[in-house]
């Protein structure tokens, strides 16, 4: 089994027998993986290729080239893809015409950092971290920051502009619901931990507390907290040294799914969702489990 077992609990949900398997390699970096149900295929970002990748039984073939160094995807309940660009600043939405729509790309008149991560909630609002990671050579453009913050923001399910949750994050990244969505969890990568926030009736977030610590140190090199899943038990998967971590909601770490490149994100798939995608570097994986992905809008 490619895992390292920390608790008896993660045999429910990795199993006894899981392989890792490779579907497609020599890429530059890869992140923002996501599955179409019915046309059974997987989006994937290559951000340094400027790539939006496309993986199916067949392979790996060219989604959208250029696509502004996209990094976090997500589809929107009427099944838009909803796109974090690097080199543009911007959250976009691909219409079924295929045009775009900006739908996020300043806040109170300054230009986002670098739109990372994006879920879209059962009611329609979107979530989204602004790290300035795409302002760095090979991951986006470099350039100076107009925002002195890293932040977490929200779009009204009506549109508007972006309202600022939360901004005291050294490098906000992944951010994932619990299963009810009570609950909103955002990584910090440099600080190599996950903190909790309660989403208010609103739509807002509060009372953020830590949830989980030490995931690594942080540096990139050994692995880091990046992308961030939740499956249908409210178990919380994240990136780091080794592969991915599985921590239980009651913030116990259960056990790691080993990956033998560092992972930048994962997201569910299949025809069940439970299959874990985990774009990791320079190839794709994916492992079958024994529980499934906590349902989200264009999940059911």
């Amino acid at each position: 089994m490619a895992a390292e077992v920390r608790d008896p609990r993660f045999r429910a949900v990795v199993g006894g027998t899981a392989e890792l398997q490779p579907l497609g390699s020599g890429f530059m970096f890869t992140e923002g993986p996501l599955w179409h149900a019915a046309d059974k295929y997987l989006l994937f970002s290559d951000m340094p290729g400027d790539y939006l990748r496309k993986w199916n039984a067949q392979g790996v073939t060219t989604f959208r080239k250029p696509c502004a160094q996209s990094n976090g995807l997500t589809w929107d309940g009427q099944g838009r893809l909803i796109v974090c660009e690097h080199a543009t600043s911007k959250v976009t939405r691909t219409e079924p015409d295929g045009s775009s729509t900006i739908i996020a790309s300043h806040h109170e008149g300054k230009e986002l950092n670098s739109p990372n991560d994006v879920i879209v909630a059962n009611d329609g609002s979107i979530y989204f971290s602004d790290p300035w990671y795409g302002r760095m050579p090979v991951f986006g453009i470099e350039r100076e920051r107009e925002l002195d913050f890293q932040g977490v923001y929200r779009i009204a399910p009506d549109g508007g502009d972006p309202q600022l949750l939360v901004d005291d994050f050294e490098q906000s990244n992944g951010l994932c619901f619990s299963p009810d969505e009570s609950l909103l969890y955002i990584n910090d990568t440099p600080r190599a931990h996950i903190r909790v926030f309660d989403r208010q009736a609103d739509g807002s977030i509060a009372n953020g507390r830590m949830f989980f610590d030490n995931i690594g140190s942080g540096v990139i090199e050994e692995g880091i907290p990046d992308g961030m899943k939740c499956d249908e038990h409210g178990n919380v998967y994240v990136t780091g040294p080794g592969g991915v971590w599985v921590i239980s909601p009651d913030a116990e770490l259960l056990g790691i799914i080993e990956v033998p490149e560092n992972v930048g994100n994962l997201n569910w798939g299949g025809d069940d969702w439970s299959d874990l995608y985990m774009p990791s570097t320079t190839s794709l994986y994916r492992i079958s489990m024994k529980v499934s992905g906590n349902r989200l809008s264009y999940m059911t």
